[in-house]
Parts: structure tokens; C-alpha cells; sequence
């Protein structure tokens, strides 16, 4: 068990999951642990080991379960149409929708052992012939996670299609206003921006909405060989360019701000990775998507974290969390409003 992983049995009744498993998953066995999984501010994932080898169990958080974000069945679901696609992910064993058995909804999976990139810092081993293999094979998985579309029944259900765009822009706007602490008129100014220029709609399909490196696990033995995709929880339908933006915002760049690279998402900049601009234009290609700027997508990506920052920084001003790092992310927010800016001028 890792250092940073914890044995969980208050979250998790290991009676009662057992119990249940012997009926709805037999071929798992019976669970002898369970550990949970650190970090993250939703959903909560915990290791099972079991008398047959290892799975991995989601629910929601404690005390919460309302929500798009929250509702397991619903990703469970989600993993087994990429299951019949072909996309690497997790496969879902079962599915429990009756709270009072664990004291939530939850389901069971394949757990996927891999690496993980998180950090600047390579792996031991890694030079620009791996991180290009692992360009190539991010925007192909990106490509083919959106060839999921509205004709499969559950992605069909996922959403709707029309007024994507100005849907995410409103919301995240007003996710701006209400997390909002400082003045920071290159936020306000990009909202604006990105709500007058909104472009048409490209077509819909399922999106991933965070997909980045440290969402992929990968084969250590072949880095341009992705095994899975993670956190679907915000998975939806959707318009697939605003998921590529989303990816262009995290993307660092060896020529970006330094500050930009110290948010810790900086490993992207090393050499043999896909600039921005190369990801854009292989991702148009695979896809076969018309050619269009990337400007206003990047920026809307941009925007996008700046937000999911700013809610971060809310709480640490309010007292609500006492961690330091959080006390500079305001200082990130300014970054990415005035990066976004930049894009809007192109």
C-alpha cells in the first residue's frame, strides 16, 4: 500500500460491500481491504484487494449526492460504451444504485496499473523520442473518444447538443461571478471576448472535459502507448473543439511564462512534446474536422481554469482551507485572464 493511500472502513462497509459483491460480481471475489485513493475534491475511489486480485470502487462524496458530476451509474455507463469502442478505460464490473448498501450509490471497476505523469520532471528514461510518441497518442485518444456520438443511446442521453457553446460560456462566466474575490478586469474582459465571438457549433459527441497527461495512465514499458483514460465524472455531450481547448489550456509551452509552468503542469514543455499549435492541427486531421483557429478555444480554455482556480482561492480567502499553496493561485488567475487575452488579439 502506498504511503499516501488509507485504509478506509468508515466510507466503505466491508460487510456490506461483500455481501453484495457475492451476488452482482462473484468473479471478483472477496475484498480482504480496502485503501483509499488521495487527492481529488469529488468523487471518492478507493483500491479493493480481493481474494482474486485488485478493483477499484467510485462513489460519491460523503454527504453528497446530487449531481451530474456525482451520479455513478451514469459514468459506469459511460465506461462500458468506450469499452465497446475500443477506448482505453477502465471496464465496469457492477453497479449499485441502492444507497443502503454502502450508504451511496457506487460502482465497481478494472483497476488500471500504469504511470502516471504529473509534475515538470520526466520519468527516469524519458527524452523527446517518448514524449512525441505520447503526443501522437493523445490527440488519437482524443480523437477516438469523441467518435462516441449522439447515435449510441447512452451518449445520447447524456445532454443536449444545441447551444453548447453558449452554455459552457454563461456557466463558467457565471462561475467567474460567484467565486469572484479580487478585481480582475482580464477576467472580465475575456467573458466578454468569448461571448461575443462564440463560434458555431462544430458537431456533438462525447467529451471528456479534463482530459490532460495526468488523467492518462500510461504503459511504462511503451510511453506512446496510452491504458487508460480517468476521471470521466465530467464527461458529457458536447461540442469536441471546446474538449480540445480545454487540452490547449493546460498544454505548457518551453517559450511560456514561467509562472504559467509553475502551476505544475509544466511537463508538456519538454522537448519532443507537441506545441499548442501541433496538437490543434493533427487533432483537425485525424478528425477530419474543417480547418479553424484555435484562438477563441484556447482562450475559452484559458478562462475555463482560471475559474476552476479562482473557486480554489475562494475558499483558501474565506478561511476554508488553510493550505499555503493556494494563497498564489490568484496570482494564476491574473496569468491565465491575461494569457486568454493574448489569444483573443491573434
Amino acid at each position: 500500500m502506498s504511503a499516501n493511500m488509507k485504509v478506509s472502513t468508515e466510507q466503505v462497509p466491508l460487510d456490506a460491500l461483500n455481501a453484495w459483491l457475492a451476488t452482482e460480481a462473484p468473479m471478483l471475489g472477496t475484498v480482504k481491504s480496502i485503501t483509499q485513493f488521495p487527492g481529488g475534491f469529488s468523487n471518492l475511489t478507493y483500491l479493493l484487494t480481493t481474494t482474486t486480485g485488485e478493483a477499484v470502487l467510485r462513489r460519491p462524496p460523503v454527504g453528497v449526492s446530487a449531481g451530474r458530476a456525482h451520479d455513478m451509474p451514469r459514468e459506469a455507463r459511460i465506461l462500458s460504451v468506450l469499452e465497446l469502442r475500443g477506448v482505453p478505460a477502465p471496464r465496469a464490473f457492477a453497479t449499485c444504485e441502492d444507497a443502503s448498501v454502502i450508504g451511496a450509490p457506487f460502482y465497481v471497476m478494472e483497476r488500471k496499473d500504469g504511470l502516471i505523469l504529473r509534475g515538470a520532471t520526466a520519468p527516469a528514461g524519458w527524452g523527446p523520442k517518448e514524449f512525441a510518441a505520447l503526443s501522437e497518442s493523445f490527440v488519437d485518444t482524443l480523437v477516438a473518444i469523441h467518435g462516441a456520438t449522439p447515435s449510441d443511446p447512452v451518449i445520447g442521453g447524456l445532454g443536449r447538443p444545441m447551444g453548447y457553446v453558449g452554455r459552457q460560456v454563461d456557466g463558467w462566466t457565471e462561475r467567474w461571478q460567484h467565486a469572484r474575490t479580487d478585481d480582475v478586469p482580464a477576467m472580465e474582459s475575456l467573458a466578454a471576448w468569448l461571448n461575443e465571438k462564440q463560434p458555431s457549433e462544430s458537431g456533438a459527441c462525447l467529451v471528456h472535459n479534463d482530459y490532460k497527461y495526468d488523467n492518462l495512465v500510461l504503459d511504462p514499458a511503451k510511453p506512446g502507448r496510452i491504458v487508460a483514460v480517468l476521471d470521466w465524472e465530467m464527461a458529457t455531450l458536447g461540442d469536441p473543439l471546446l474538449d480540445v481547448g480545454t487540452s490547449l489550456g493546460y498544454w505548457v509551452e518551453a517559450g511560456d511564462h514561467p509562472a504559467f509552468k509553475a502551476l505544475g503542469l509544466g511537463m508538456t514543455a519538454l522537448p519532443g512534446n507537441f506545441t499548442r499549435g501541433q496538437l490543434w492541427a493533427r487533432y483537425l486531421e485525424k478528425s477530419g474536422r474543417s480547418m479553424r483557429s484555435a484562438s477563441w478555444y484556447h482562450a475559452f480554455g484559458l478562462f475555463k481554469i482560471a475559474v476552476i482556480a479562482q473557486q480554489i482561492y475562494a475558499r483558501y480567502k474565506k478561511g476554508l482551507t488553510t493550505d499555503e499553496r493556494f494563497a498564489r493561485l490568484g496570482d494564476a488567475v491574473r496569468l491565465l485572464a491575461e494569457m486568454g487575452q493574448q489569444e483573443a488579439t491573434r
